[in-house]
């Protein structure tokens, strides 16, 4: 491999120390668990082979209609998803078949609608080639070329000098759609774009993602190190000022901190701007429910006011700061990772499918504000019960709370976290296969079973909610934390040997007079790496 030099040419630092270590040592999962490791498989060769046969080659399966999507871009999504954990799997047969379908992809070819997503198209198809390319021995070139030619494509997404990218661009013409762009749009193409920059000997990739994260973490924010949602690419401003580990900013998180692991870069921006949004959190998110006294970590609106609400998509954050705390050797930071991550679970244990709804909301002690509809009297009941109750119903694939179960498994050895998994499996195998249908669909009520299925088998199904059950199971060496970073689509990319610290400069980011700005205002000016 060419690292020296490639990590010469990105500027980063490229000395190992005895490195921190993230999984709990000489870990192993004990015999009984063992069957669960064959069950999450059996799953995803069910499912695989139901996509075989009625959506080979197009984006998802449409489990009950027996039919498929293609909003993805039309170019196989669930073939490139499902690579990387094929290959966690050893499923060597599926793996050769899609890497054959995956190197005669043309990405110049016009997707239906002709509009992308920079980050969909990121997180699945670059990461997912590159991942596939590592995890196969790097045997196969075909795969990096792959990965190149989409980003080549998506880098469109950078106008003139603009530092951050539009969110969609259209590959009938490559002009992007001039519209406002979240954090997480902005901010989740790093890993992958270093990692391309890393096999091909073009930093042009890595600097141009790197670029827009450093500028949305040098922008003044409302809290410390806390980004708001919402920016603009041709401002280069952020245009409101709501923050949330949820939707629309959550991976922005998550990269910050898996960056600079991905790196070892010595610029302690991504982790000072991590370990500050952390800081920030715990001292102004983080509630506890009246009810059972759960942990959750709150939204904070434009007004500045608690909105005691959550997500499934939120529950990522309890296995980040895990990986974090552990990076940091920060127990603080570790033991509120855990009580998040049993917060998170207890959305799951509430319902009568025992899976979690999509979003929920709480009651603490400093109120009950949502921002949405008041409380009715069977949620409150529900909420008596439960110490959480239901704002949307449905279960669309999500794999967050299981993410951050696998981390805390890897992270403590504690064996409720394989029982958490192995009641997540009967779950699935128990509520999601439909009658009618093939494979595995969606709900639309987690706790009323009766109220029937979403027609979609979700390409993150594939890469997420199966390879994070069955790496649970797994032997805890293979695809182990202190060897791998994955990207936000659970794609594994190998990383370094760990720095003995990632402390960064060992100060918190001060806080900055801030102003959210109109849509289209000046460009502020901005700091260079």
């Amino acid at each position: 491999m060419r690292l020296p030099s490639i990590l010469t040419l990105l500027g980063l630092c490229s000395y190992a120390l005895a490195g921190v270590t993230v999984q709990k040592p000489g870990l192993a999962v004990p015999a009984k668990y063992k069957s669960n490791r064959d069950a999450a498989e059996k799953i995803f060769v069910t499912s695989y082979n139901a996509y075989k046969e009625f959506a080979f080659g197009h984006d998802e399966l449409l489990p009950i209609s027996k039919s498929f999507e293609d909003d993805l871009g039309g170019w196989g999504a669930s073939i490139v998803d499902a690579m990387s954990t094929m290959l966690v799997m050893g499923l060597d047969d599926l793996f050769n078949e899609a890497l054959n379908f995956s190197s005669q992809i043309d990405f110049n070819t016009i997707p239906a609608g002709g509009t992308v997503s920079v980050f969909e198209t990121t997180i699945r198809f670059v990461g997912g080639l590159l991942s596939s390319y590592e995890l196969s021995g790097e045997q196969h070139p075909i795969l990096v070329q792959k990965a190149k030619q989409v980003a080549d494509k998506l880098a469109f997404s950078y106008v003139g000098d603009n530092v951050i990218n539009f969110g969609h661009i259209d590959f009938s013409d490559n002009t992007p759609d001039i519209a406002v762009t979240n954090i997480a749009e902005a901010g989740t193409l790093s890993l992958e774009w270093f990692t391309l920059s890393k096999f091909t000997g073009n930093a042009t990739y890595g600097d141009l993602t790197s670029k827009a994260v450093e500028h949305i973490a040098n922008l003044a924010t409302p809290l410390p190190g806390l980004a708001p949602q919402l920016i603009d690419p041709t401002s280069g401003q952020f245009a409101d000022a709501y923050i949330t580990w949820g939707g629309g900013s959550d991976s922005y998180f998550e990269y910050l901190l898996k960056y600079a692991r991905l790196t070892n870069t010595n610029n302690n921006i991504f982790i000072d701007t991590w370990k500050t949004a952390v800081d920030s959190s715990i001292k102004n998110l983080l509630k506890t429910s009246t009810v059972g006294n759960h942990a959750y970590l709150a939204d904070r609106d434009d007004q500045g006011l608690i909105r005691h609400i959550g997500s499934h998509l939120a529950c990522f954050l309890a296995g980040n700061w895990l990986l974090g705390g552990h990076l940091l050797k920060n127990q603080t930071i570790i033991n509120i990772a855990l009580e998040l991550n049993d917060g998170c679970w207890n959305t799951y244990a509430g319902t009568a499918t025992g899976i979690g709804p999509e979003d929920f909301a709480f009651i603490s002690s400093d109120g009950n504000f949502t921002g949405g509809d008041a409380i009715t009297a069977d949620q409150l009941a529900f909420y008596n019960q439960h110490g959480y109750y239901i704002t949307s119903s449905d279960y669309i694939q999500r794999p967050e709370v299981l993410e951050s179960n696998f981390y805390a498994w890897r992270t403590t050895g504690d064996t409720k976290y394989l029982d958490r998994a192995a009641a997540a499996i009967a779950s699935f195998n128990k509520f999601l296969p439909p009658p009618d249908g093939v494979a595995f669909a969606c709900l639309n009520d987690v706790n009323d079973p009766a109220a029937g299925f979403i027609d979609l088998m979700e390409s993150f199904w594939f890469a997420e909610v199966l390879k994070y059950l069955y790496l649970t199971f797994d032997d805890p060496g293979h695809i182990s934390l202190d060897d791998y970073v994955f990207n936000t689509e659970c794609h594994p990319l190998k990383a370094p040997p760990a720095l003995n610290s990632y402390a960064g400069s060992g100060t918190l980011i001060p806080q900055k007079p801030f102003t959210p700005h109109p849509v289209g205002g000046p460009r502020p000016a901005i700091s260079p790496i």
